[in-house]
């Protein structure tokens, strides 16, 4: 039986609901089992993004604390298009920021949460696909190459700043316990209740790496079931010694970090959860610190792109490139006072 609904959605139910109704029998793209509980999907959103903007705060990262952070990282030499590559997508990067910022001053917080957490998304997208060009000379053609591509030069390797540096190594299950002892001893916090410290924002951010390594198990399982040697098999379950072979192989290659997180974020808002953001009486008035976090966290990220990228750059290449955008910008912030 589903949880009683909260307060946004309790006084809906009625036989018209549209949130009885896709909880009763889905979409074309999902069937019941498969819809998320709006009851959960936003109070998780919120909080996780609040745990966040606790924690940057906690962590004061700017451009100078990163390249403090960054202070062993090298100059490097990059050819023209490696270089204009890192500094597109910076100015991506800034452009969402100052999006998000113009969104904070809108009225009804509700308008605009959607759009400000694709936003978001983007630009920790941009800012993550700079931080590779900048480590390697590559550029990924999807998100989940970027994912696993960032994931792989900077958690992997003590190289991303807190909170964005928790990683789980593989989904296989004695690998996520242990991972998963180690975020937790931070703090312990459900993401139903809305952090306050420090400690619950750790607890907070714990449980969503947790949730989402239960997503990528699910989506690792789903693929395996489509995999001609699954099939092959004759099965539909993972109970057998092969199945379960096939599924542990795929968990052993999936490891998770801060943009599989981010992902799953943009996801919920983008595709899956149309009502969550959206249906609901009192929704609007519990969205209006989300949308005031979202540019704190990505400007935490910009600012630890921004300062690994700096240093990849050398002093000659990085102060043209930020005093051009400044002095050529049609955005009303300024890259100096966040990346100089």
């Amino acid at each position: 039986m589903d949880a009683a609904p909260c307060a946004p959605y309790r006084h809906q139910m009625t036989n018209a609901s549209l949130y009885r109704r896709l909880r009763e029998f889905g979409t074309l793209a999902e069937a019941p089992r498969d819809i998320p509980d709006a009851v959960f999907a936003l109070p998780s959103t919120i909080h996780w993004m609040r745990a966040l903007a606790i924690l940057v705060d906690d962590q004061a990262i700017t451009f100078q604390s990163a390249r403090a952070f960054y202070v062993k990282v090298q100059k490097r030499e990059m050819d023209e298009r490696t270089l204009n590559t890192v500094s597109e997508q910076l100015l991506f990067t800034f452009h969402q920021i100052a999006a998000l910022r113009a969104l904070g001053g809108v009225s009804c917080k509700a308008d605009v949460a959607r759009m400000a957490i694709v936003s978001w998304y983007y630009g920790i997208y941009g800012a993550a696909s700079a931080m590779v060009a900048a480590a390697d000379g590559s550029f990924q053609d999807n998100h989940s190459a970027t994912a696993q591509q960032w994931n792989a030069q900077f958690p992997s390797r003590g190289l991303a700043m807190a909170p964005f540096a928790d990683r789980l190594a593989t989904l296989l299950k004695d690998d996520l316990a242990v991972g998963l002892e180690a975020v937790r001893s931070r703090g312990k916090h459900s993401l139903t209740i809305m952090p306050k410290t420090v400690e619950q924002a750790w607890g907070c951010v714990a449980e969503y790496l947790s949730g989402t390594a239960g997503w990528e198990k699910w989506n690792c399982e789903e693929r395996v079931k489509d995999d001609a040697a699954f099939r092959g098999l004759g099965v539909d379950n993972f109970r057998t010694g092969p199945a379960k072979a096939l599924r542990d192989a795929a968990y052993r290659r999936r490891s998770i970090a801060f943009l599989q997180q981010a992902s799953r974020y943009r996801g919920k808002a983008n595709y899956r959860d149309a009502i969550f953001l959206a249906y609901g009486k009192t929704v609007a008035a519990r969205l209006e610190g989300l949308v005031e976090d979202l540019p704190r966290v990505l400007e935490a990220f910009a600012a630890m792109a921004a300062g690994y990228c700096s240093l990849r750059f050398g002093k000659n290449r990085w102060k043209p490139f930020v005093e051009d955008l400044d002095a050529n910008r049609s955005l009303p912030i300024s890259p100096l006072a966040f990346w100089s």
